[in-house]
């Protein structure tokens, strides 16, 4: 697709990888929305680069549906929606069923509710394009929270029954970065790759969604893990048991 001219929703858009893409998005010429649970963080983002805002609590079917009726009268019509709030919040075992309640909400049920949201109205336009934000961990698990980690698997899961059962007329892609330098990376343990930086991020984002990608993995280690994975899951799980227990000492 093409960002100059779009018009663009993004959720999550008030920090870390949202507000990279806000203001991306923006410098090259798109309109764009910038959504956000933190209203303020949004309207301090939606300022600076032009924009509107907007605040939206994504595990609310009520509220992306409102986001996205109040994005097409502010713009006209979504080109482009980025479904890429997210939470890291939990732990292992230990994780509370808040926090389980929380990763599901949001980072499933998040996407769902964007797709039954905006899909309908791009598909009486003729097309339009849907980004989800998924996670490197939802592809190789490793050293993240539990309820992240499973959450993000079912992320990808939404994408890809999006792109099969409403593509090629709308565009679906996921993002699945490793761990980026962005406030969330305090709820992760050591990594197994230096964090991405945001703007490294956000250059696979433009790339990926000219090029019309449904993987768009900003660093090649994903994929020759998934990819080793799908060949030999034994010697898959047992070679990142054995990284994990090295890293941990």
């Amino acid at each position: 697709m093409q960002i100059e001219g779009s018009s663009i929703v993004v959720t999550g858009g008030a920090s870390g990888i949202g507000k990279g893409m806000c203001e991306r998005f923006a410098e090259i010429g798109a309109n764009v929305v910038v959504s956000d649970l933190d209203g303020d963080g949004a309207q301090t983002v939606a300022e600076a680069i032009g924009g509107t805002a907007a605040t939206c609590d994504v595990a609310d079917q009520e509220s992306v549906t409102a986001l996205v009726e109040s994005a097409i009268s502010a713009m006209g019509h979504i080109d482009l929606f980025c479904a890429n709030a997210g939470v890291g919040v939990g732990g292992g075992l230990d994780a509370s069923l808040e926090h389980w309640d929380l990763s599901l909400a949001v980072n499933v049920m998040g996407p769902v509710h964007a797709a039954r949201a905006v899909i309908p109205h791009m598909t009486q336009r003729g097309g339009g394009s849907l980004m989800i934000t998924g996670s490197a961990a939802g592809l190789i698990t490793g050293p993240v929270t539990f309820n992240y980690a499973v959450s993000k698997h079912a992320a990808i899961g939404v994408a890809e029954w999006l792109a099969i059962n409403h593509g090629p007329q709308i565009k679906v892609s996921c993002l699945c970065p490793t761990i980026v330098d962005t406030p969330m990376i305090d709820h992760f343990g050591a990594g197994m790759v230096e964090p991405l930086t945001v703007d490294e991020v956000v250059d696979s984002v433009v790339d990926g969604l000219a090029d019309e990608r449904f993987l768009i993995l900003p660093s090649p280690q994903p994929l020759d893990m998934f990819q080793m994975k799908a060949q030999d899951y034994d010697g898959f799980i047992a070679g990142i048991q054995q990284r994990l227990a090295a890293m941990r000492g």
